[in-house]
This record gives C-alpha cells, structure tokens and sequence, in this order.
C-alpha cells in the first residue's frame, strides 16, 4: 500500500475510530477551564473585596475613636491648667487698675473654681494679690466672666464687711482657705490668668 491510497482513505466516513473515546483538543480544556477559573476568580475576588470594606470599616472605627480620645484628652489638658498661665504684677494696684493690668495682657484677673487650683496658686506666690472675684453688684459676688461665686475659699470670719467689694488671696493664711475682702481702692499685687 502506499501512501497515496492511505491519504485517500483518511478522508473516508466509513473509518472507525478504535482508539477510544475522542478526548477534546487543548482550546476547548482552556474554554472550560477558564470558565471554571472565572467563577472562582470572581468568588475569590468577591470574598477579598468584602473582607477588604470590614477592614477599612474597623480602621475607619477606630480612626475616629482616636481623634475623639485625642480631643478630650487635648480638653482635658486645657482644663487642667495645661494651657493656661500665671502672672503676678509687679507693683500694686486697686482692684480695677489690677483688672486693667490683666487685660492689657491678653489675660484677666485668675478665677478659682476648684480647691486644686486653690492650692496650686497659693502654693507659688508669696504676698496678697487680688483675684477676680468682686461684690460690684452690691450683694452678688460674681467672677470677672461674670459667672456666679459656686464655692469659696474663704478665711475664718470672712467676708466680714459692707464696703469691703474685692476679693485678696493672702499666702500667709490657711493654704485653702485664705480669702479675705478688702476695700477696693487699696494697692496690691494681682495675679493674672491666661
């Protein structure tokens, strides 16, 4: 037989395949297989996007805990004294003078509203200063912000006058309580906070 004749009969319909079931050629595995690779390319992708938004969502989450911890933690610095200044005049003055003085500063005559910050002022200086608690409103002691007097320092007997409308702080008494009321017109030192 030659080679012609087997040519010839390939192209025959009659010629059984005896080699077995026919298996696919390569292009047609990649079709299914990349169909097959799609869908859990798409699962997988699907999965890791998901898990991709709960972890910005947590960071996110805690994104804000932290700048909301932080602010009360900078609030709180502010409230504790952290921002805040003392000065002491130089020479003395009447109560209003005293105001003036603050004021030109950037600042204004100390309040103490609390018994630490009480003794933490007592505990730095060293003579009377005025501080910005006053009776200009006959009766009512307010602060120079004009807020009510809540809680006072004040030493045994005290406040003991009509006509005495200005609040001093005297270091040389009690630590805490050591405020004493005072005519106005009278010359000492201040204190200023800022």
């Amino acid at each position: 037989m030659d080679l012609e004749d087997i040519y010839v009969n390939v192209g025959n319909d009659d010629i059984k395949d005896i080699t077995g079931p026919r298996t696919q050629n390569h292009s047609q595995d990649e079709g299914k297989d990349g169909k097959c690779r799609g869908r859990r390319c798409l699962v997988s992708m699907t999965v890791c996007l998901g898990l991709i938004c709960v972890l910005l969502l947590v960071f996110i989450t805690l994104q804000h805990i932290n700048i909301t911890d932080l602010e009360k933690t900078n609030e709180k610095l502010k409230n504790d004294s952290g921002q805040v200044f003392f000065s002491m005049s130089k020479e003395e003055m009447n109560w209003s003078d005293s105001r003036q003085y603050c004021r030109d500063r950037g600042a204004d005559l100390v309040i103490i509203d609390t018994e630490e910050k009480q003794k933490f002022i007592t505990s730095f200086i060293k003579e009377r200063v005025w501080i910005g608690l006053s009776d200009e409103n006959k009766g009512n002691l307010t602060w120079v912000d004009n807020s009510p007097l809540n809680q006072g320092f004040w030493d045994r007997g005290e406040p003991n006058s009509l006509d005495e409308n200005c609040i001093e702080l005297d270091p040389g008494r009690d630590p805490v309580n050591n405020w004493n009321d005072l005519q106005c017109s009278r010359k000492i030192k201040c204190i200023c906070e800022k």
